[in-house]
């Protein structure tokens, strides 16, 4: 029997990585210390990021070895430094944490009506494992594609063909790269937004992404990730096919699509 699976982006959607607060600051400050002088390496790191995005290379924009490589031989260092083993010193309480008390409980209860679970993240592995196992999420998930492991990432949806079988569903909190991905490769999107206003919880479920007030609100997060505020209309393929406010919604949403 062929398998069913849901899919998970992990940052912003199930947990809180150390990387803004804690490991980007620490490795800004060991640059400063090895040239001498305070340097914003972390701008340039993110501006050569989104260089690589905006060009389609998925995977060597979540290199982030390779991008602090790149600019520490830019700035005159006879050597670059892992990053690794600093997110493995800042993967602890409180720096990350589940973005929701019953994450484990809802996972859990996905598993055992028969779905398969798989994270689809465009954060290397090296840099999410350690994370989710300090977190408990590890052991949850069949599957976690990741753009080394996979040879692409998101928003490219043939990332979802290494996965063997059905996906249902893709759940995340990024239009550009999780709503689009699942979009295009027609799979439910799942959308969450945990500040969706009160009006908009009041419906059901399904008669979210249809309604006037949602879809302008898609749209002023598509200009935030696009960093474009002159767009004046959400194309079709960064609306949700459903809106969540909470993963406590996802078990009804599951159900049918498997009774689909």
């Amino acid at each position: 029997m062929s398998k069913c699976w849901v899919t998970f982006d992990l940052d912003g959607t199930l947990m809180q990585n150390p990387f803004g607060a804690w490991v980007f600051p620490e490795i800004a400050a060991v640059v400063s210390g090895k040239l001498g002088w305070t340097c914003d390496v972390i701008a340039e790191m993110v501006a050569e990021h989104e260089r690589r995005m905006e060009q389609g290379r998925y995977v060597e924009a979540y290199d982030w070895d390779d991008i602090l490589g790149m600019q520490c031989k830019q700035l005159g260092l006879a050597e670059s430094f892992e990053i690794e083993p600093l997110l493995r010193k800042h993967a602890v309480s409180p720096k990350i944490h589940l973005l929701e008390p019953g994450i484990l409980k809802v996972l859990r209860a996905i598993k055992e009506s028969g779905f398969a679970l798989a994270v689809v993240t465009n954060g290397f592995y090296k840099f999410q494992a350690p994370v989710m196992e300090a977190l408990g999420l590890l052991d949850f998930f069949d599957e976690v594609l990741t753009p080394e492991r996979a040879g692409m990432g998101k928003p490219d949806p043939k990332i979802l063909d290494k996965l063997p079988g059905d996906v249902v569903a893709h759940v995340g909190d990024r239009l550009d790269h999780d709503v689009r991905m699942a979009n295009l490769r027609n799979v439910t999107s799942v959308f969450i937004d945990r500040k969706l206003p009160d009006e908009l919880r009041a419906l059901k479920a399904r008669l979210r992404s249809g309604d006037q007030r949602m879809i302008a609100r898609c749209l002023e997060k598509w200009k935030k990730e696009s960093r474009n505020s002159a767009v004046s209309a959400l194309p079709s393929e960064f609306l949700p096919t459903v809106v969540i406010y909470s993963m406590d919604e996802l078990m009804l949403i599951l159900n049918e699509e498997k009774g689909g």
